[in-house]
């Protein structure tokens, strides 16, 4: 098994004639939980998504478990994979959204054992017993039959964090997942996500709660305008920071600690 669960290399990415990534290199090792930050538009989304292949890349490569993500490498030049491989390789890659994007019509439970089900095969016990497991994790037992819309913000977006688990991937992906709550439910989501570093889950995490970033990341990576600018553990960033876009970004979120 590869010691860097995540390496992109020089990656690159375009909308139209605008640079969205530009040259971004950086490797994430197995248990590491690394916290991504920047302003608005610096690309950290669209960076996540390309982990994920939910964007394209038009330069430069990303391996997710040992694997190319979205390509297969022919005699040095990428070409693009067949999606029943790529399908496979999003298997090793749980993300959570900003939005929660639960199937209304279905249980908590239901949408849960959903994918374990539909995709990988599994039957609906073995799906079942792991969805309650995970609903546990998350704090959420007594919501297994509750529909989304009887939940919070917040529950929902534990049930979707259980729903990415579900698929027992290799590395989660969190796309500033507190952003669409109410400032008295994001603390019930961190909890969570607190306890997944804890137990060793190598996570990635795009967020603007500094508090969190400076108690769970092993590593904090900062982005200006499509580059990586710094990177460093918390404890370095906070008291040394040399780049003046982390400065900033660091002073700006201070008060927004939980």
């Amino acid at each position: 098994m590869p010691d860097f669960l995540i390496e992109a290399d020089g990656v690159e990415k375009y909308f139209g004639a605008s640079k969205i990534l530009d040259g971004v290199s950086f490797k994430i090792a197995r248990g590491e939980t690394v916290v991504l930050i920047g302003s608005s538009g610096s690309g950290k989304t669209t960076l996540l998504r390309c982990i994920n292949h939910l964007e394209t890349i038009d330069a430069g490569r990303i391996t997710v478990n040992g694997f190319l993500i979205g390509y297969r490498d022919r005699r040095g030049i990428l070409i693009d994979d067949r999606e029943r491989n790529i399908a496979r390789q999003r298997q090793d890659v749980g993300m959570v959204f900003q939005r929660f994007n639960l199937f209304p019509h279905m249980s908590v439970l239901e949408n849960i054992v959903l994918a374990p089900i539909k995709v990988r095969g599994e039957s609906r016990a073995k799906a079942t017993e792991r969805a309650r497991r995970l609903l546990a994790l998350v704090r959420l037992s007594d919501k297994a039959e509750a529909y989304p819309a009887a939940l919070s913000g917040g529950q929902q977006q534990r049930v979707a964090i259980a729903r990415a688990l579900a698929m027992e991937p290799a590395v989660m992906l969190f796309d500033e997942p507190t952003s669409a709550l109410d400032p008295e439910m994001v603390g019930e989501v961190l909890a969570v996500m607190r306890t997944l570093a804890q137990d060793g889950m190598t996570m990635m995490i795009v967020t603007h709660e500094m508090g969190f970033a400076r108690q769970v990341a092993d590593r904090m990576i900062v982005m200006d305008r499509g580059r990586i600018v710094e990177v460093g553990p918390p404890a370095q960033l906070f008291s040394c920071a040399t780049h003046p876009k982390t400065r900033a970004l660091l002073m700006a979120g201070n008060e927004r600690v939980l």
